[in-house]
């Protein structure tokens, strides 16, 4: 008779796999963390940055070291052609997205999408439906759904450590300069040159605090959306919302809800609150940090590890891992984009409802801000209430839009 093996004995060595070939498309401003990321992950030896793709070409300092000599191109499609990469990372204008990434999918690659997926509902229908026809991995930007606090946090409700739940709020009160909204052409705007962009404060800056709730509330995919009530507001002379709020009733009757800014007086960390009947739950989804407060006992803070997206798209090619992010799975947020961009333009915020401060700056000129006065106030308030500004007495609040069942 043979010997069996120890039980804590280690599988055989399997051979090494190499590096799979990608493209940047988009490696400045927000790309720039795509490409420190694509670093890390060329010195684990999982991938090799087969190229880039901008205007114009990256400078020897703003490639840095660690990733060779990719080959350049204002040309995605043809890049990915000439490289052979099998994945592409799109971080560009949210009006490029649908093209470029059905461009790169049509020529082999899979995908890790910026989010958010698409401005506009049709949009993404017809993203979803190419990616189907393509048979193409995608995985949407949403970081904060890689975090291993999401499955933590939904056994404690699902095992009734807060009893009941009553909704999950969540609030964001971020500062953005006035020159944040000069830094693109297409910032700050809900369209541009006739294609929508829908680039607000519920849609792009703070998308993961309503993605995160929608997650939490087991509500992520687009039949789970029973009827959306908004109000978009703006203090900055822009198209798009900056100080906004949404609430979103699902189809199993939870309700969430979320209140952001991006003209805090205070800014802070951004976080999502599942309120019970016994207890709450508060994640603040930057920093994976978990406190869990229930009635008759001390809270008990976690930290949390968080799975990258990109390294989930890679493990996802090598050796089938589910993807964490699919498109199907942000079909709830993108009603939310939807009702945003179909909603009637924000409304602009009275001069008395708003201050000029000194602000960080991210340009060389002495950037303000503007400021909007106790909005820190009824974001926390909103994401603790579920409330709408309206219904919390905000002085400059109009009744909120009502979106029909989609």
């Amino acid at each position: 008779m043979g010997t069996a093996p120890e039980p804590n004995e280690p599988n055989e060595p399997t051979e090494p796999q190499e590096p799979i070939p990608l493209v940047l498309a988009g490696a400045r401003g927000h790309g720039r963390r795509h490409l420190d990321n694509i670093r890390r992950l060329t010195a684990e030896g999982k991938v090799r940055l087969a190229g880039v793709c901008e205007l114009a070409p990256l400078t020897r300092e703003e490639l840095g070291d660690g990733l060779g000599e990719p080959e350049q191109s204002a040309d995605l499609a043809a890049l990915v052609t000439r490289t052979g990469a099998r994945i592409a990372v799109i971080c560009t204008p949210i009006h490029t997205h649908a093209d470029l990434a059905l461009a790169a999918a049509e020529r082999g690659a899979h995908l890790l999408l910026e989010k958010p997926p698409t401005p506009s509902y049709a949009e993404f229908t017809r993203l979803s439906e190419g990616l189907r026809g393509y048979g193409t991995a995608c995985q949407i930007g949403f970081q904060s759904l890689g975090s291993h606090a999401l499955p933590a946090i939904r056994k404690l409700m699902a095992d009734g450590r807060i009893g009941a739940i009553r909704g999950i709020g969540a609030a964001g009160a971020w500062a953005r300069d006035e020159d944040y909204y000069t830094r693109a052409p297409w910032a700050g705007h809900r369209t541009l040159d006739g294609r929508d962009v829908v680039d607000g404060v519920l849609t792009n800056p703070l998308a993961h605090a309503v993605a995160t709730a929608l997650h939490l509330a087991d509500a992520d995919r687009a039949e789970d959306v029973a009827g959306i009530e908004l109000e978009l507001y703006r203090a900055n002379a822009i198209e798009a919302d900056d100080t906004s709020c949404v609430r979103i009733r699902t189809t199993h009757g939870t309700t969430v809800a979320a209140a952001v800014t991006l003209c805090a007086e205070e800014p802070g960390e951004p976080y999502v609150v599942v309120h019970g009947d016994r207890g709450r739950i508060t994640f603040w989804y930057k920093l994976d940090r978990v406190r869990v407060e229930r009635d008759g006992a001390p809270p008990e803070t976690t930290g949390h590890p968080r799975t990258d997206l990109l390294d989930n798209l890679v493990a996802q090619l090598r050796d089938g891992t589910e993807l964490l992010v699919p498109p199907d799975r942000t079909g709830a947020f993108m009603r939310v984009v939807e009702a945003v961009r179909t909603a009637p333009a924000p409304v602009p915020l009275p001069a008395d409802a708003w201050r000029t401060e000194p602000g960080a700056g991210v340009t060389a000129r002495a950037a303000e801000r503007r400021v909007v006065t106790g909005i820190d106030r009824l974001v926390t308030a909103g994401a603790e209430r579920l409330a709408l500004y309206s219904e919390l007495r905000a002085p400059w609040a109009a009744p909120p839009t009502e979106v029909p069942h989609p």
